[in-house]
């Protein structure tokens, strides 16, 4: 089954040259050594803590699932209708016991990660509707654009996991779509990736393909693969997310518990209070997951926008996104949980000015909040619509650069470069040194994609804008490309359950004609 048909010019020369020119060895997971931005003193931990906390206790929080409210009553929380009032001390009891970090492992265990405390990871985009594609032309996404963006996460150094459905696929009916998707995340990567979790069953779909990748005794004692499940704020968590949850919990797999913040609208008009809330939603979700399975690993999640008062839209780079991603990881290591962020994000229409500045302010922020799994931290554009391959290269890069950062100053060399000074002395200058010769490939970042020549050279080169420069290296990159084969037996098995579960799922007339 090839779910890429298209072929690229170039040959295998071409791509040897390619893969020459460019290192695609997957950084390891990132290993954070500079100190948190916590804006937030003690007591202003533990007034969220204390706000958190009378809110589940008070207000309480909906689960709108007959098993969750049955679970919650076993529990021995308070429970009228489906609003479920949980005492602080069960909600301590039960987080306590998910795991502060864990290890993902990959289908190539050179790849494996760990999440938690110091370590994170970069993770790319997932869910637009929409894609611009490398021709920079918007328009939907079919299964092969969805197969590209898998190899490009592959490739791309800094990002630990080529996710799930980064771009939709039209040409597949949505019913059977997620079997598609978790095949190509598989398939054209051997890094860690997402499982979809749109419905209950999709899930258990997801948890099958992974037992058959991986071995069902092996996915029960590691993490191999990740879902999320979004809250409906303010205060509500509904029966599709919460059977989702237990899918996966049931194989011992980890979900993101992420309440959906749009700051303003569905929290209060308040950084501190929607923290507040944010911070009650995603506990109760993370309590809910041991009640479910104790000791399964869990993380902290959000999504974090604020909204226009002008427009009524999500906004990116905003200081108050930052601000509350810094309060955010502050409640997270107060708990001593694994929290998730979303990274690079722009709701700008076209790679342009005002996508880097978003994303660049957002990416920064993160990296200084010391969150743990970095999602959407390639392509994200116009508000999440789209994917922007132009976009996706250039934003994996910066997440390579602040890797680089995160790592904090190296002293390794220290002396030998000192001694650098008094041979050079007052007037000279390193550029011959035989120091500067032997590091000056390794010494300081040199990204890829950003023209640092003069403006001569530049306009004699073509005067080649950023988003032509970043497409001309998504071309090569997918030129070079080569594919990490599964093993077959495996392979064969995956093809073969899902022939079986698209003959068992009606397709109906769900496949989308708009494309």
């Amino acid at each position: 089954m090839a779910l890429d048909s298209r072929r690229r010019a170039g040959g295998r020369s071409a791509r040897r040259a390619v893969r020459m020119a460019h290192d695609f060895t997957m950084l390891p997971g990132l290993t954070r050594k500079i100190p948190v931005c916590e804006v937030m003193d003690g007591s202003q931990v533990e007034r969220i803590h204390n706000a958190s906390m009378d809110i589940l206790e008070n207000v309480g929080v909906q689960f709108r699932d007959p098993i969750a409210i049955a679970d919650w009553k076993r529990a021995g929380a308070k429970v009228i209708g489906e609003l479920v009032y949980l005492d602080r001390g069960l909600v301590m009891d039960l987080i306590s016991t998910i795991p502060s970090d864990f290890t993902y492992h990959a289908r190539d265990p050179k790849k494996n990660v760990r999440l938690g405390g110091k370590h994170s990871i970069f993770v790319p985009m997932t869910g637009a509707p929409y894609l611009r594609d490398l021709d920079d032309v918007r328009r939907n996404p079919m299964l092969d654009d969805l197969a590209m963006f898998h190899k490009l996460s592959h490739m791309m150094p800094a990002l630990h996991s080529s996710a799930h459905h980064i771009v939709e696929p039209y040409d597949h009916p949505i019913s059977q779509r997620h079997l598609r998707i978790t095949y190509s995340s598989m398939k054209y990567s051997d890094k860690t990736f997402m499982g979809m979790t749109t419905s209950p069953k999709n899930a258990e779909d997801v948890m099958d393909m992974c037992a058959i990748l991986f071995g069902e005794e092996f996915i029960m004692n590691n993490p191999v693969t990740t879902g999320n499940c979004n809250g409906n704020s303010p205060l509500v968590w509904d029966e599709t997310m919460l059977g989702a949850l237990r899918a996966f919990g049931a194989r011992r797999q980890p979900v993101l518990c992420s309440p959906f913040v749009l700051g303003g609208a569905n929290t209060p008009a308040s950084v501190a209070a929607s923290v507040a809330q944010l911070n009650a939603e995603a506990l109760s979700a993370l309590a809910y997951t041991q009640l479910c399975n104790k000791g399964t690993p869990a993380i902290y999640g959000h999504y974090l926008s604020t909204v226009s008062m002008k427009s009524g839209a999500p906004m990116a780079g905003t200081p108050e996104i930052s601000l509350m991603n810094f309060m955010i990881g502050q409640m997270a290591r107060f708990y001593d949980v694994p929290w998730r962020t979303s990274n690079t994000l722009g709701g700008a229409k076209t790679f342009d000015a005002q996508a880097g500045y978003e994303s660049a302010t957002t990416l920064s922020a993160v990296m200084h909040a010391g969150a743990n799994y970095i999602w959407h931290s390639a392509g994200w554009n116009e508000a999440g619509m789209h994917c922007s391959v132009a976009k996706f290269v250039v934003d994996a890069e910066q997440c390579a650069m602040a890797y680089r950062m995160a790592e904090g100053p190296k002293w390794d060399d220290f002396d030998a470069a000192l001694a650098a000074v008094p041979d050079v002395g007052p007037g000279g200058h390193y550029l011959g040194h035989p120091h500067t010769q032997e590091n000056f490939q390794t010494a300081y970042f040199m990204p890829d994609l950003f023209d640092n020549n003069s403006i001569e050279q530049w306009a004699a080169e073509g005067s080649v804008e950023i988003t032509e420069r970043a497409l001309t290296h998504a071309k090569n990159l997918l030129n070079a490309y080569e594919e990490p084969k599964l093993d077959e037996a495996r392979n064969e098995a995956l093809l073969d359950y899902i022939a079986r579960r698209e003959r068992e799922i009606p397709a109906a007339d769900e496949l989308n004609q708009s494309y």
